[in-house]
C-alpha cells in the first residue's frame, strides 16, 4: 500500500496561501529534503489551484536540477471538476476524489506526494486518507489567507522529526495516527 505525503509550507500563524513569503527562507537543506521527498514519489496529487499555479511555474523551467527533472517526470492526479485538459503528465481525478484517491493509496508503488492543496488535504485528512505531514513553517507572520488547517479540522499527530535550517525554518515532520476502521 502507498503512503499519501503531504508538503506544507506555513507561516507561523498558519497561513499557507499565497506562498511568496516563503522564498527568503528557501536554503541548500531544504532544496535536500524536497530532493529527499520528491525521489521517494512516484506521483503527485494535487488540487487544481495548485495544479495551476505549478503547471505554469514548473513545464518553463529547464535547470536541469534533480528535483525539476523529477517533478515534470512525475505523473500528476489532479482533483479537479472543472479542468479537462491538462498538460504536465496529468490525468483529472474528478469524480468521487476521496474514492479515486483511496484506490490510488491501496495500489503498488512509492508515495504519493501532495503539495499544497489546502482544500484537498482538509478532505483527504477528514477520510483519513493523509500518512504524513512535512509542515515546513517559515519565520514570518503573514496576518492573513487561508490556513492548511480549518477550525473542525482533526487529526491525532505523531511527531518523526523535526529539522532547523540555517534560515530559521523548522521542518516538522508529522505521522497521522490511522482509525482501525477508517470511514469507506
Amino acid at each position: 500500500m502507498r503512503r499519501i505525503v503531504a508538503v506544507e509550507y506555513l507561516s507561523l500563524d498558519g497561513i499557507m496561501s499565497n506562498p511568496m513569503w516563503t522564498a527568503p527562507y528557501f536554503s541548500e537543506e531544504l532544496g535536500t529534503l524536497q530532493d529527499t521527498w520528491i525521489t521517494g514519489s512516484d506521483s503527485l496529487l494535487l488540487g487544481r489551484v495548485t495544479y495551476e499555479g505549478m503547471s505554469t511555474a514548473w513545464i518553463a523551467n529547464t535547470d536541469g536540477s534533480t528535483f525539476t527533472e523529477r517533478i515534470n517526470a512525475l505523473p500528476k492526479h489532479v482533483a479537479t471538476r472543472t479542468l479537462t485538459d491538462l498538460a504536465w503528465n496529468a490525468t483529472p481525478l474528478s469524480h468521487d476524489i476521496v474514492e479515486e484517491v483511496r484506490a490510488l493509496k491501496q495500489g503498488e508503488g512509492a508515495n504519493v506526494l501532495i503539495y499544497g492543496s489546502g482544500e484537498l488535504v482538509r478532505s483527504l485528512l477528514e477520510h483519513h486518507l493523509i500518512d504524513e505531514f512535512h509542515l515546513i513553517v517559515c519565520p514570518v507572520v503573514v496576518g492573513e489567507g487561508r490556513r492548511l488547517f480549518s477550525e473542525d479540522s482533526r487529526a491525532a499527530l505523531h511527531l518523526a522529526s523535526t529539522h532547523a535550517t540555517t534560515t530559521g525554518v523548522i521542518v516538522l515532520s508529522y505521522r497521522t495516527e490511522q482509525p482501525s476502521n477508517p470511514d469507506k
